[in-house]
């Protein structure tokens, strides 16, 4: 992918993504410690367009969450059964008990939208939840949940270079579905109705916060840290775990390797794969090295004979085979009498890291 969205939106830089997230991520811990050690009970439910970024975001926040307190909610189609009951009955269910943190991808709004949209329910179903849910959260929070409500945002047309991007993806294929394509055709009716549920379950109590995901990088931190900041946690020291002696082995003999049935050991039968950054590098670093009148020494060690050379500018000047190594100071000249033989060359003293000769990448010149 570029370093702009299809609608010309900036990305933000993946190292910058990363440190932050990392932070982000660390925070999230502390932040469940916190819940779990006062017994709090959170909610967050993930709602938007189709491909605005929700399951990537819940995927990160949950990425180092213990998962027996933290919890991803993402209900199937009800079944006849539950299509009798009381529209919520089947959410109450997957709410958590102290502790307890549960992520709903997409949640009991699907009644304001796809079910909406698509016909699923009755106009008289559809007013009665606009109706209801207000209440329903309200309930909830007076029970001492905490909810947070997150709307992801994302244009038509990043959303299309999504599915289309989707669609050639093996690994991603499966997240597309007929369904997903009446999100393109049925643009203005999920908009409509999407606008008459925030106008009425964007209450006080409960507020809707608009997540923009043009960008999943940003709208993945944006919400991390949001969340975050809504929450009154505290960093709470854990408890220390000591870990006892291993006592020593009193008569146990382990059976035999060949009683067991092992696995195939595939991953030593793999070749191994050089990353292409490193190898851009090194070849980089050699063809600098074969380079003539660069005007940087090198210094390394002569393959040959083992001992440590500093090589001129562009080449051994005494033309051995040494393996040079980056990041040696420019600032000196070589040493060694030129008139020497070619095995003849200085030996250097060994410098220390932070005097000026730090260790570098070996390569070959």
């Amino acid at each position: 992918m570029g370093k702009y969205t299809a609608n010309g939106t900036r990305k933000l830089d993946t190292l910058t993504y990363e440190a932050e997230l990392k932070r982000l991520q660390a925070e999230l811990v502390t932040m469940q410690q916190w819940v779990i050690e006062t017994g709090s009970r959170l909610v967050v439910l993930f709602e938007g367009r189709d491909a605005a970024g929700k399951g990537s975001a819940i995927k990160r926040m949950t990425e180092y969450l213990n998962p027996r307190q933290a919890r991803i909610a993402a209900l199937p189609a009800p079944t006849e059964r539950q299509k009798t009951q009381w529209y919520f009955q089947r959410y109450v269910e997957h709410l958590p008990a102290a502790g307890e943190i549960v992520l709903f991808d997409r949640s009991w709004y699907n009644r304001a939208g796809v079910e909406h949209v698509m016909g699923f329910c009755t106009d008289v179903e559809y007013a009665r939840f606009l109706r209801q849910a207000p209440s329903f959260e309200r309930m909830l929070i007076d029970d001492g949940i905490m909810l947070r409500k997150y709307w992801f945002s994302v244009s038509d047309v990043e959303q299309e270079a999504r599915f289309r991007s989707r669609a050639l993806d093996p690994m991603r294929r499966w997240k597309l579905s007929p369904m997903d394509m009446q999100s393109i055709t049925r643009w203005e009716d999920y908009s409509r109705a999407k606008d008459t549920m925030m106008q009425f379950t964007d209450i006080s109590d409960s507020p809707w916060y608009t997540v923009e995901s043009e960008d999943k990088k940003a709208s993945r931190l944006n919400v991390i840290a949001h969340l975050l900041s809504t929450v009154p946690y505290e960093a709470l020291s854990p408890k220390p775990v000591e870990i006892p002696r291993r006592p020593d082995a009193v008569g146990y003999a382990r059976p035999p390797r060949e009683s067991n049935r092992y696995v195939p050991d595939h991953a030593h039968s793999l070749e191994i794969v050089e990353p292409k950054a490193k190898a851009k590098a090194k070849g980089k670093g050699r063809r600098q090295g074969q380079a003539q009148g660069q005007g940087r020494s090198c210094s390394g060690r002569d393959l040959g004979t083992g001992r440590s050379i500093r090589c001129g500018p562009g080449r051994c000047c005494c033309g051995a085979r040494c393996g040079a190594r980056r990041g040696a100071r420019s600032s000196q000249a070589c040493r060694q009498d030129r008139a020497q033989s070619r095995a003849g060359c200085r030996p250097r003293r060994r410098g220390r890291t932070g005097q000026g000769r730090r260790p570098g990448l070996t390569i070959q010149h």
